[in-house]
Order: structure tokens, then C-alpha cells, then sequence
């Protein structure tokens, strides 16, 4: 699969996953900003480095340029929702770098407000994920996958696997938060 990234004046550019997957160290933490749109204002040097990119690459590019297509679309969709409430949400997320290799991370995303309390932009901060927190995630995710293949439109797709999603969370927990911390409880430290 190939995905294709969009920023204003630049060119396109397709990056195709490799089956590569990297990690980086537990005591490191990647850290991105961005504005109302999503798009790039700061990333720092562990972002670059995992992620394969130059500083200058990302800034003012959309942070989908990161997405993994694997990737739940479902997920997605409920951390915008979350987020541009004006809340926080900690969520498992695959990504993709710019050499085709992936690497998961465990996000914490947060709005940023301004002095009136308005959503000015998002501050993420991603922590390497334990391979028992994984080897929950992975069959969570490729249910949802597999569910959103089964629809030829992106929007029934999502659609569905969010409510997949939304099941599942109530089969496991009272809510996605709680499902998430009870996955972070395997977390080691």
C-alpha cells in the first residue's frame, strides 16, 4: 500500500511500508506541535530521528504524514473528536517513517489553548509501548481493519470500524480511557 502526503509548495511524495519495524529507547520521547489543522509546528530530535526525516521535512507538512495505512482509520477519527473537544486522549498509534519502516508508539495527546481557553493546536508526547501493551493492540487493530476493508467508501468505513471500536470497548471496558489505561497497566516501567 502506498500513501501519499500533501503540504502546500511541496512535492508529492509516496512512501511505502517495508515490514521494518524500529523501536527507540524507553527513557526517549518523541514529542510533536501542531496547529488547528494538524499541520507540523514543532517536532523534536527523537521525532526526526525515529521518524527518518529532517527537521525541515516536517515543519508545516500535515502530522499525517506520519500515518502508518495500517493504521485504523476508527482510531483516528476518535482521537480528532476527543482532542478538538478539548480533551486529552492517550491512545496506541503505528507510524510510518519516512524510509518505510514503522515504529508504534503510546500517545499522549493534548490540546494547547490559548489565554481565552480556545484550542489553538495539539501537543503530543509518545513513549515506547511494551510488547505486552502490543500484543493486545495488534488484534484489536487488525479487527478493525479488517472491518473497515469490508466498505468501499472511506466514510462507511470509518463509520463502521468506529462502532466496531465502540463495541469492543464496551465488551472490555467502561470506556476507550479505561480500556487504554488497563493496557498501559501492562506497561513495563
Amino acid at each position: 500500500m502506498t500513501i501519499t502526503t500533501d503540504a502546500p509548495s511541496r512535492a508529492r511524495e509516496a512512501i511505502r511500508p517495508t515490514g521494518v519495524e524500529r523501536s527507540f529507547g524507553a527513557d526517549e520521547l518523541i514529542v510533536s506541535k501542531t496547529d488547528r489543522r494538524g499541520v507540523i509546528t514543532y517536532a523534536n530530535d527523537v521525532f526526526c530521528r525515529v521518524g527518518a526525516y529532517e527537521l525541515d521535512e516536517v515543519l508545516g507538512r500535515p502530522h499525517n504524514l506520519i500515518r502508518h495505512p495500517e493504521m485504523p482509520r476508527a482510531v483516528f477519527a476518535l482521537l480528532w473528536e476527543t482532542i478538538s473537544s478539548g480533551h486529552e486522549l492517550f491512545a496506541y498509534i503505528n507510524n510510518l517513517a519516512k524510509d518505510g519502516a514503522n515504529y508504534w508508539v503510546l500517545a499522549h495527546v493534548t490540546p494547547s489553548f490559548d489565554e481565552r481557553g480556545q484550542v489553538v493546536g495539539y501537543h503530543s508526547n509518545r513513549r515506547r509501548p511494551s510488547p505486552g501493551a502490543l500484543a493486545q493492540v495488534r488484534p484489536l487493530y487488525a479487527q478493525l481493519l479488517a472491518e473497515e476493508r469490508r466498505h468501499s467508501s472511506t466514510k462507511a468505513a470509518v463509520a463502521a470500524s468506529s462502532d466496531l471500536l465502540a463495541r469492543l470497548v464496551r465488551e472490555r471496558a467502561a470506556s476507550y480511557e479505561e480500556l487504554v489505561w488497563s493496557i498501559i497497566g501492562t506497561q513495563e516501567v
